[in-house]
């Protein structure tokens, strides 16, 4: 059986190249689209890069199974399936905001969080540079450097990250939900690209992050970096990250923050 170890070199090794590919798109120009809302935007780039990803996952590991985000899953024949978000922060991308990344995990069942158990997983920011990645009992790591969350916050409370979803019917709960954290928030970030958020809160440089409406490839290798590096995850539906909600955070801020979102879960 290919180990968690490898299966992270494979997909480091195809998170860089379709980063690069993505970013070489930017530069030549874009071509946008409207999905589900008017705010909800899919360019080219996304599906060519997905569809790059899925080939070079098929080549390499053709039994394995495929989500994505742009294109049709395929069922696992070999008990691993790939979940993908070739551009996520596509908005940031569109408007040239360097924050925007490829997500690539690599999980052991079927593409329903609520099942699976992530192996490996990166995240990717062509514009930076930064490679987070991670892998089951190997740690989380940013080049060199062993990623650890923060154990906890002082009394002005943590930086927390989040995000607000593209239906306007979502905005006004959302804003209730943000009032009810501000309390326990040094701050708050609103970045855009929900896997660099849960790579934050791995590398220490957010101290939390909860999102209501986040879909599996959002989140799936984020949140085993933040596994990996300590931290404490959850959500709904569950108890786990779903679409119901995501939270992660370091030990000691965590059961702070979930008794706030515990209406939701």
């Amino acid at each position: 059986m290919t180990s968690a170890a490898d299966l992270l070199e494979i997909a480091t090794r195809i998170a860089r190249e379709a980063g690069d590919l993505a970013a070489r798109r930017r530069r030549e120009g874009l071509e946008v689209a409207t999905k589900s809302v008017a705010a909800d935007i899919v360019t080219a780039a996304d599906k060519e890069v997905e569809a790059f990803v899925r080939a070079e996952l098929e080549r390499e590991r053709p039994e394995d199974g495929f989500y994505g985000e742009e294109s049709d899953a395929r069922e696992s024949r070999s008990g691993i399936t790939w979940v993908v978000d070739p551009i996520d922060g596509t908005v940031n991308y569109a408007y040239g905001i360097p924050a925007w990344a490829v997500s690539i995990a690599a999980v052991e069942g079927s593409a329903d969080p609520a099942t699976w158990s992530a192996v490996a997983g990166v995240v990717y920011n062509p514009v930076s540079g930064e490679m987070f990645r991670g892998s089951r009992g190997g740690g989380a790591w940013l080049g060199e450097t062993r990623l650890s969350v923060t154990a906890d916050v002082g009394p002005a409370g943590g930086l927390v990250a989040t995000g607000f979803g593209y239906d306007p019917a979502t905005h006004a709960p959302t804003l209730e939900r943000l009032a009810r954290v501000m309390p326990v928030a040094r701050d708050i970030r609103r970045i855009g690209a929900a896997s660099l958020d849960l790579a934050s809160v791995a590398a220490g440089r957010m101290d939390a992050y909860y999102e209501k409406g986040t879909n599996p490839w959002d989140h799936a290798a984020g949140v085993l970096l933040v596994e990996e590096a300590g931290g404490r995850v959850g959500g709904a539906p569950g108890g786990r990250p779903g679409k119901g909600m995501v939270i992660a955070a370091g030990p000691g801020f965590y059961p702070r923050l979930e008794e706030i979102l515990e209406p939701e879960l």
